[in-house]
């Protein structure tokens, strides 16, 4: 056997090096011939993407910008101090001159069923109805009743609305309707008083229906 093959068995580890130099060069000539022709196959196509990227300026200068929509400011006391010092409040009826008329006939039906009870006037839901359910207290915190029929102890029992000429118009229908199940989930009894509709007579009856009679104890 030659004496250089002798060496090569001898020393294993030499003819690895060697190929596994091959191996990277390889690899090196295949990543720069690669490279070599994006650069070529971008220089002859070069026109396409300036098309591309004109196109898409002008479609986004096309597109109304969205305004920016700042973080609200927490205002704190003292802050809303300083702006109702600058500004001005006027005093304003708690019912129109149709509801007041509403409200008296039948705070004086009430008390004669029963003086115990007590007849409340455009009451916040969100005061008189409670739920874990944050969502769904936010749909009627701000709502409102008309009329709020109170018995001995102040829990709400009965709710009455005013529907006046106007009062079907745009969403009002739909804000009643969340009204009506918000009150029945919590037991509130709901009812409607038309305006050129329902009578005295037919008042009276609901009140004498609604509201229970004194006990002896009261």
């Amino acid at each position: 056997m030659p004496p250089e093959f002798v060496e090569l068995i001898a020393k294993p580890v030499l003819p690895i090096a060697i190929l596994l130099a091959g191996v990277l060069a390889g690899m090196a000539l295949e990543r720069f011939v690669s490279r070599m022709r994006r650069q070529a196959w971008r220089k002859r196509n070069r026109w396409r993407w300036e098309r591309k990227c004109v196109q898409a300026t002008i479609r986004n200068e096309s597109r109304p910008l969205k305004p920016d929509v700042a973080t609200p400011k927490q205002v704190d006391a003292a802050d809303q101090l300083r702006i109702v010092l600058r500004a001005k409040f006027t005093a304003q009826a708690l019912l129109n001159k149709s509801e007041a008329r509403v409200f008296k006939e039948l705070d004086r039906m009430v008390i004669s069923c029963n003086p115990a009870w007590q007849v409340m006037a455009q009451v916040s839901l969100g005061e008189i109805l409670r739920s874990k359910d944050a969502d769904a207290y936010s749909c009627i915190n701000s709502k409102r009743v008309d009329l709020l029929l109170v018995d001995e102890n102040c829990l709400p029992r009965h709710a009455l609305e005013y529907q006046g000429h106007a009062h079907h118009q745009s969403t009002a229908a739909a804000r009643d309707a969340v009204k009506k199940e918000a009150l029945r989930i919590a037991g509130i009894s709901y009812h409607e008083i038309v305006g050129g509709h329902t009578t005295p007579s037919e008042l009276r009856r609901l009140v004498e229906k609604l509201v229970e009679k004194p006990t002896a104890a009261q």
